[in-house]
């Protein structure tokens, strides 16, 4: 009886520690996700070990592009993801990003509504079909990348350029 009394307050003993590091982890996560947290934590909070810290500094607008070129290299792929929809990202991190070994993060980075026209033509020439089709339907490829992509290789991506193409054309 005295070691299942022991064992109990030993398990419930572990319990409360391990709620108490989740709590910490979550106000940590909390803080990084404020806008009103300072820069200097903000770089801190960045080589955190959860990952979801990490996320949510990618995904605060307020973190600098040098802490977010940092993570532009994270080997958690939903935290190069965050990255890839932050408003603050720079052009110079999207070009990492499009260059990503993950298929969805270079997705991500295609369907993106504010990523520029030279990022879109270098994602152009991925060897993803799926990825030349997002940056065919993007509203931010240039015609030349549309006209490159209207004689791909896949139909899907032919059909798609063509269709953005006499859209563009229609709005003239």
């Amino acid at each position: 009886m005295q070691n299942k009394t022991k064992l109990l307050i030993f398990n419930i003993f572990l319990l409360s520690v391990l709620m108490s590091a989740a709590s910490a982890n979550d106000e940590l996560v909390r803080m990084a996700n404020l806008p009103s947290t300072p820069i200097s934590q903000l770089q801190q909070l960045a080589s955190n070990r959860d990952w979801k810290v990490r996320q949510a500094i990618a995904m605060n607008r307020r973190t600098p592009p040098a802490t977010l070129t940092l993570l532009a290299h994270d080997p958690k792929m939903a935290v190069r993801i965050a990255l890839a929809t932050n408003l603050s990202t720079t052009e110079k991190i999207f070009f990492i990003l499009a260059k990503d070994k993950q298929e969805q993060v270079r997705s991500v980075v295609a369907r993106f509504e504010y990523v520029s026209a030279n990022v879109l033509a270098l994602l152009a020439q991925d060897m993803s079909v799926n990825i030349r089709l997002e940056v065919a339907r993007n509203w931010n490829t240039d015609i030349d990348t549309l006209k490159k992509l209207s004689k791909d290789d896949f139909e899907e991506v032919r059909h798609m350029a063509a269709g953005s193409l006499a859209k563009r054309e229609m709005e003239k």
